[in-house]
């Protein structure tokens, strides 16, 4: 029982702001006012209207592509950090993975903004404020987190299978397609949902590197409460996408699941 103590401790606390929010979110807003009215749901009528669905919809494709590229950039380097044989190189390997948790995500982003502001670099095409810099932000800050869970599911895939589909015949490239990425599909489930569900409430990124032209969830929420001062509204909102959130984790983790079977 003293073992759950903290978990239900966390889940009370999570469960009252969420009531204080739902609460906040019926409320009626006043304009000019930061004091609210009676009881309405206008507030959730205007957060399913096609504006603010939209901000639903670019985040759910940012989110998507961003779990795509993070995969596609990830997996090679997990594979190297589990099967590479040198105890040196795995300790570089880590090392640099590590590296960017030793620094803020506020201070790295900004270093994009000189690396994508053609500072650093000339650009044929333009980078900063607009969804390809910020799919770059979202994709490296995405990367140390799914290359340590892929490299934990690639090193628990018995390398006796796959000696054993070389002893049979099977080039390298057919023993990595046909028994090390199936064996390692749990792993490459878990990153993806988790890259996907942190990159669907992303807020800095965007909101840095989007330059107030990449509009996400939480960009919307924050525009809502402090620009128009609407905070029933971005609360509604807010609910709104929690719930989508929910939703769609579960959709794609039924779809992942199924592929892994």
């Amino acid at each position: 029982m003293r073992l759950l103590l903290p978990g239900l401790l966390v889940t009370v606390v999570l469960a009252a702001a969420l009531g204080a929010l739902f609460q906040y979110s019926v409320l009626e807003f006043v304009p000019g006012s930061l004091r609210t009215g009676g009881w309405t749901t206008e507030n959730f009528r205007k957060a399913l209207g096609p504006f603010y669905l939209g901000y639903v919809w670019d985040t759910a494709v940012i989110s998507a592509v961003t779990t795509i590229l993070t995969l596609l950039a990830a997996y090679p380097v997990g594979y190297a950090l589990a099967r590479t044989p040198s105890r040196r190189a795995r300790s570089w390997i880590l090392v640099l993975t590590l590296a960017p948790f030793f620094t803020g995500a506020i201070v790295r982003t900004y270093a994009w903004i000189l690396v994508l502001g053609n500072a650093v670099f000339t650009w044929p095409i333009a980078m900063l404020f607009s969804e390809r810099g910020v799919l770059v932000g979202l994709v490296h800050f995405s990367m140390p987190t799914m290359i340590l869970l892929l490299a934990a599911a690639i090193g628990h895939v018995d390398p006796a299978y796959e000696r054993a589909a070389a002893s049979l015949g099977a080039r390298p490239a057919r023993v990595f397609w046909r028994v090390t990425l199936p064996l390692s599909l749990p792993g490459i489930v878990s990153s993806s949902l988790i890259v996907f569900a942190w990159t669907f409430s992303a807020f800095a990124t965007p909101e840095l590197l989007g330059g107030g032209r990449v509009k996400m969830i939480a960009n919307g929420v924050k525009d809502l409460a402090l620009d128009s001062s609407n905070w029933p509204g971005a609360a509604a909102f807010a609910m709104i996408a929690l719930a989508l959130t929910l939703v769609l984790v579960g959709v794609v983790g039924r779809l992942v699941g199924r592929l892994a079977a």
